[in-house]
């Protein structure tokens, strides 16, 4: 089963080992602007098109598990009478879920996965996460492809990234085509956001004042970053300022919205202090990103990649842009 991961800016796919995130193969392909928007499939004849491309090419595997993220993925926590029958459980989900779920149930696909009992000031109770996920299938199938299932790409970032014995709250950011948010508890995603807003927005702002394609662009975040002195940077001056003023105020409003997400998070019932933090995606292969992030967060983020000792990433690819792929090729990691 190859993961594949649909973006604003390009799509990823990913064959790993057998039972693991350890990538194999790999390709990534661009999507022109507006292919995709906000996480969403907005033109499906050019996706298709994009997909059986990369996928002839490659000659990778028909099965695939797509990933889903965008502003209409809600997660949420809510505590039950404490049950075990796994009927008993989805009636009971059913029947609360329009108190936590903005948005009638007969639009949304439900589902839902029990964390257990747990303590709570009315006794004990039965903990579960909801979530609702929507179907992108028009463009996987006219490209030939064979959809085998849908998941949260924030569920498949946390099981891609997470350390096995890791029990602690941890926060994962991946910033790319948007900006996806996952407080995970041991290797259980309880809380995410996605916000339309990333590396492929700051790479389309400094095309547009400066005249560049999107792939140029790209490459002028990375070589400038957010580590060296401007004055260190070799390349045309007006585009390096350019640059790093994009970059400054993308981390800015990257900042604001995950200490948004955070405070959102942290008034839930039973919110535990995050104690580890994870950035991928694109913006982790940006010098200084991750460093600058962090300390506008005061909280420490770690570079998280499934490539191991590969700097350049896998065959050449940026090896964050892959870590939603391998994610979604494996349904469960040792908590």
């Amino acid at each position: 089963m190859i993961g594949l991961d649909i973006e604003p800016g390009y799509v990823a796919a990913v064959q790993t080992t057998a039972g693991t995130t350890s990538v194999e193969r790999a390709a990534v392909a661009a999507l022109p602007p507006a292919v995709v928007s906000d996480g969403e499939v907005v033109d499906v004849e050019t996706l298709a098109e994009v997909l059986r491309n990369m996928f002839s090419e490659h000659k990778l595997g028909k099965k695939v598990r797509i990933g889903v993220a965008n502003q209409r993925i809600v997660v949420r926590s809510i505590d039950l009478p404490p049950l075990s029958d796994p009927k008993e459980i989805a009636s009971a989900v059913r029947f609360q879920a329009p108190e936590h779920i903005p948005m009638p149930l007969d639009q949304a696909v439900l589902e839902h996965h029990s964390l257990g009992i747990v303590k709570t000031e009315d006794g004990p109770r039965t903990r579960v996460v909801l979530d609702m996920i929507d179907k992108l299938l028009a463009a996987t199938r006219q490209a030939g492809l064979k959809p085998v299932g849908i998941d949260l790409s924030a569920f498949a970032m946390v099981r891609a990234l997470h350390r096995t014995g890791v029990k602690a709250a941890t926060l994962y950011v991946s910033a790319g085509g948007v900006t996806n948010l996952a407080v995970a508890v041991a290797s259980t995603c309880v809380f995410t956001r996605v916000v339309p807003y990333g590396t492929e927005s700051m790479a389309g702002e400094l095309a547009e004042r400066r005249g560049l394609t999107l792939e140029h662009a790209h490459g002028w975040l990375k070589h400038v970053g957010l580590h060296e002195s401007l004055q260190e940077i070799e390349g045309e001056r007006e585009i390096v300022t350019e640059a790093r003023s994009v970059l400054s105020d993308g981390l800015i409003r990257i900042a604001d919205d995950v200490r948004n997400t955070l405070d959102f998070y942290r008034m839930q019932e039973g919110a535990a202090e995050i104690e580890h933090a994870f950035l991928t995606g694109p913006a982790a292969a940006i010098p200084g990103f991750n460093e600058a992030l962090g300390e506008a967060l005061s909280l420490p983020l770690e570079v998280g990649l499934v490539v191991e000792g590969r700097p350049g990433g896998f065959g050449g690819l940026d090896a964050g842009q892959l870590v939603v792929a391998a994610g979604l090729t494996v349904d469960e990691v040792t908590p």
